[in-house]
């Protein structure tokens, strides 16, 4: 089970009864940037990474999911450390390359890509395609066709039902995410049939947030089944295997982080079983992790704005909620609000004696993040923390909701702290 004292132990520190991220003081952050704001720790994106490789097999690569935090200073973080990128829209295209990523280093997933989506990417350059739909193998096909080149493409499957898993489903049963593991010979045979097409591999991601090694291995050894069937099938090794994200890390008080060793292991066995077949000898097998890599690394940080107590509930309002963090609020997808790890940052050892909902500024009662939060007394002016923000913080929130100024974002590293995005308005293109 995580606690508070774990994350804090595991990630940051504390001196004179204050939260250190990067060894510097959330106060001087927080009076230099202001608030609120999302701080992000490159040691911990580092030491997250550097715990991933030494799990994985050689033969893995990894490609830092964008959607997860897509400022550009996270991606040119993993960029220098010899991870690939992968995108889901013409914008984390853009910014794939603003950021320096190479294009064959960018693979290109998601249901719903749009004929200029594809155009696009295939006029400027790609590493690999995902195909989710037959209706997309046929757009790639025209496209493709008509600029004069040779679009590589690998095929998302949506599995059987029996590797479900994760907090978030996403394949296993009827979905808007890959091709029917029952219809995928149809879509396989019309990729292979095509001169515009390059056959590459198979994609298969079927949940999201993750914390059991089990059921990840599970997957894992769906997807080496269904590699070693196609490429019988198809009389040639596949030359690249997807297994997607869904790396989790514990947000909540009944959560354990996600088995490295049990994984590890796992991955060694599975290894064994391919070592003699022809056709996976130079496969190469591939992760997106994207929360597991940035979560841990991010906290949100607002200002205590007012305490007010309502029929003897007390309400500890900040400076920001649920349009800087909307997952934290629990709108994001869970079916029950429960609260991320908060704390109250210049008084962490301050013993906690009162019980408080801790609200936003916004005009809804959507806008909490927090319910029967336990805090030292909250006073105007005090800083609230929100752990576990690294990953779909700024990047899944509705910012333009009521118009109030989107939250910075800062980065530390080396005991340094960088402005990677400013405070922003909103504002009409006039």
């Amino acid at each position: 089970m995580t606690t508070m004292d774990d994350l804090i132990s595991r990630n940051f520190g504390t001196a004179d009864g204050e939260l250190l991220i990067g060894g510097l003081s959330i106060s001087s952050v927080a009076a230099q940037f202001g608030t609120p704001l999302f701080v992000y720790d490159a040691e911990v994106m580092d030491r997250k990474l550097q715990q991933l490789r030494a799990t994985l097999p050689p033969r893995f690569e990894i490609s830092y999911s964008v959607k997860a935090n897509p400022n550009k200073a996270v991606l040119r973080y993993f960029l220098a450390r010899d991870c690939g990128l992968e995108i889901a829209s013409a914008g984390e295209y853009q910014q794939a390359l603003a950021a320096g990523c190479p294009a064959h280093r960018i693979i290109f997933a998601g249901p719903g890509k749009t004929e200029s989506e594809l155009e696009l990417v295939l006029a400027k350059g790609i590493g690999e395609i995902h195909v989710e739909s037959a209706v997309e193998v046929e757009r790639i096909i025209r496209i493709s066709s008509r600029l004069g080149i040779r679009a590589k493409v690998a095929l998302r499957i949506n599995p059987t039902g029996e590797v479900q898993g994760g907090a978030m489903r996403m394949g296993g049963r009827a979905a808007p995410f890959g091709v029917d593991e029952e219809m995928s010979d149809a879509v396989i045979d019309r990729i292979l049939s095509s001169p515009a097409l390059t056959f590459t591999g198979i994609h298969l991601f079927t949940g999201t947030q993750i914390l059991d090694h089990a059921i990840l291995l599970n997957q894992y050894h769906k997807g080496i089944a269904l590699a070693r069937s196609i490429a019988e099938r198809v009389h040639r090794p596949l030359e690249t295997v997807d297994f997607g994200g869904g790396l989790g890390i514990p947000y909540f008080n009944n959560e354990r982080e996600l088995s490295l060793d049990d994984l590890r292991q796992g991955l060694l066995e599975l290894m064994d079983t391919i070592r003699p077949d022809p056709y996976l000898t130079e496969t190469r097998f591939m992760l997106e992790p994207g929360r597991f890599l940035v979560g841990e690394a991010g906290v949100f940080v607002a200002r205590v704005n007012d305490v007010k107590i309502s029929r003897g509930k007390t309400f500890v309002v900040l400076d920001g909620g649920m349009n800087c963090h909307l997952a934290a609020s629990g709108n994001l997808g869970q079916t029950i609000k429960r609260n991320y790890p908060i704390a109250l940052l210049n008084r962490m050892q301050t013993a906690a004696t009162a019980t408080v909902d801790v609200v936003g500024p916004l005009c809804t009662p959507l806008d909490t993040l927090g319910r029967s939060v336990e805090l030292p007394q909250p006073e105007i002016g005090d800083l609230i923390g929100v752990f576990q923000s690294g990953a779909y913080g700024l990047t899944a929130s509705p910012v333009n909701f009521l118009s109030h100024p989107s939250p910075a974002e800062v980065l530390i590293s080396q005991g340094a702290a960088q402005l990677i995005r400013a405070r922003g308005a909103y504002s009409d293109l006039s």
